[in-house]
């Protein structure tokens, strides 16, 4: 059962935590949230926030903390596989209300509806509400990047959830 690898990304001033399900193989192996390059993640937060897209891992932690945002998931293991949001089962969360007294975050939202799901059936009780963004994943290709930037955009304007 794989352990999720990566820490969370936060520090005292974020006021915004984005919450995936669980990281897929290649952001695993990369060691940071959203590593596969045809994931919009990082392209729809550099638009939005009208900033260079961050390449290395330490210009996306610097980009996030920058921004008050804090980054994880849902899920702290499961099983999966490869990375198949549909194939996960055996799921522990994890501890996000820990994370929440840590910091300034008013705002959760779920990166996709497996996020979603999953955010409501384990931590919704102890957490509080979270807002669903339509997934940044390549697997959505319903969403244009331009429809993405604009969905995601709620990030600057909407209240806390």
């Amino acid at each position: 059962m794989p352990v999720h690898p990566i820490p969370p990304v936060y520090n005292e001033d974020s006021e915004i935590l984005i919450l995936g399900s669980f990281p897929s193989v290649k952001s695993r192996e990369e060691g940071f949230f959203y590593g596969h390059p045809r994931n919009r993640f990082w392209k729809i937060l550099s638009a939005i926030y009208d900033e260079k897209t961050p390449e290395t891992i330490e210009e996306k932690k610097a980009f996030l903390l920058k921004n008050h945002i804090a980054v994880w998931d849902v899920i702290r293991s499961c099983d999966i596989r490869g990375s198949s949001d549909a194939s996960i089962r055996n799921v522990l969360p994890n501890d996000i209300s820990s994370l929440l007294k840590k910091t300034k975050i008013q705002k959760i939202y779920v990166n996709g509806k497996t996020a979603e799901k999953l955010y409501r059936k384990y931590l919704e009780d102890s957490a509080g509400k979270a807002q669903v963004l339509p997934s940044s994943s390549p697997a959505n290709a319903g969403y244009s990047l331009e429809r993405l930037i604009e969905e995601w955009r709620r990030l600057l304007s909407e209240d806390p959830a």
